[in-house]
């Protein structure tokens, strides 16, 4: 069994990959909830659902997020109202929303709804979100803290960041399926996908028990960087990294994970970095990371899975 770490668009990707090429007892996917907030009444999970949609072949390719093919009139509608319209909310996408919201407050967890919704969009897969506890993203910046959808979606990722803060994680429990996968003899690898790691990843690991999972691991961890070239595909990684004083490069995200991690998935543009980054003590591997296509996510899943098998006897802590 594999265990990823994933979030955000290019986490998606990666997750969808896995379920394309891995049996649905051979795969968990661990999501981040550090972007879950409330909004309009509603509990909305942006990178579970991103996630959801993305595994289940149902997500806008062009936008990144949301589903395929969506209508706009609840927006529409809320707009002629004077209603709050910066977070836009398709049709279909709002009856997640109000489902979740509903049954959450019924009692049920965030964990068990997610396992419901997949099941009934055909996925078999196993996706859990990080936390059934809410940890909310704080970011830190040159006009204060603001809440991550704040920052993100209202504010289009402008303000300078000075710093992250996961508001409440000293308290949250990780998923009871996490700690289940992580002790059983089953699990091969731990993934990291190619998600934005101050955003989406570092709020998983801050969740207690997660990080320890990876210091004292078993089996292989394997991270597959979000920058190509110095740039990240779709997000604010590369500017977050500059505004917090990190170089943005492959070879800061190996500092990063370093401790955590056995090898490095690079671009081939990047392959410059490769020996800087075997000086850290981690395995630079080289291919293409750029997943256009539903192929080239299969393709580099399946890299990512021979290179867990090739690295099992030497990861071995």
């Amino acid at each position: 069994m594999i265990l990823a770490l994933a979030g955000g668009v290019g986490g998606a990707k990666l997750a969808r990959g896995l379920a394309n090429v891995l049996a649905p007892d051979e795969l968990m996917v661990v999501v981040n909830t550090g972007d879950d907030f409330e909004h309009l009444g509603m509990h909305i999970s942006p990178e579970v659902d991103t996630v959801v949609y993305t595994v289940a072949g149902i997500n806008d390719p062009i936008q990144g997020w949301g589903v395929a093919g969506e209508t706009w009139g609840f927006m529409r509608a809320l707009e002629t109202l004077g209603g709050e319209t910066w977070f836009r909310l398709g049709d279909r996408d709002l009856a997640v929303h109000v489902e979740r919201t509903r049954r959450l407050r019924k009692g049920e967890t965030l964990s068990s709804i997610t396992s419901d919704f997949c099941e009934r969009l055909g996925i078999r897969h196993r996706i859990v979100p990080m936390s059934d506890d809410p940890v909310p993203t704080i970011v830190h910046t040159n006009e204060g803290p603001l809440s991550f959808q704040d920052y993100f979606v209202r504010r289009r990722s402008e303000p300078v960041v000075t710093g992250l803060e996961f508001s409440g994680v000293e308290q949250a429990r990780m998923a009871e399926a996490i700690s289940s996968a992580a002790s059983s003899e089953s699990l091969a690898a731990v993934v990291i996908c190619p998600s934005n790691p101050y955003l989406s990843i570092s709020p998983i690991l801050a969740v207690p028990g997660v990080r320890s999972i990876l210091e004292h691991r078993r089996v292989p961890a394997i991270a597959v960087s979000p920058l190509v070239g110095g740039r990240a595909l779709k997000g604010p990684a590369a500017k977050i990294m500059q505004e917090l004083g990190k170089e943005p490069s492959s070879l800061e995200i190996a500092r990063f994970y370093r401790g955590l991690i056995d090898v490095l998935v690079l671009d081939h543009t990047d392959v410059v970095l490769a020996e800087s980054i075997r000086s850290l003590g981690i395995t630079p591997v080289i291919t293409n990371t750029i997943m256009r296509e539903d192929e080239d996510r299969s393709d580099l899943a399946s890299r990512v899975i021979g290179l867990a098998r090739s690295t099992a006897i030497t990861a071995t802590q």
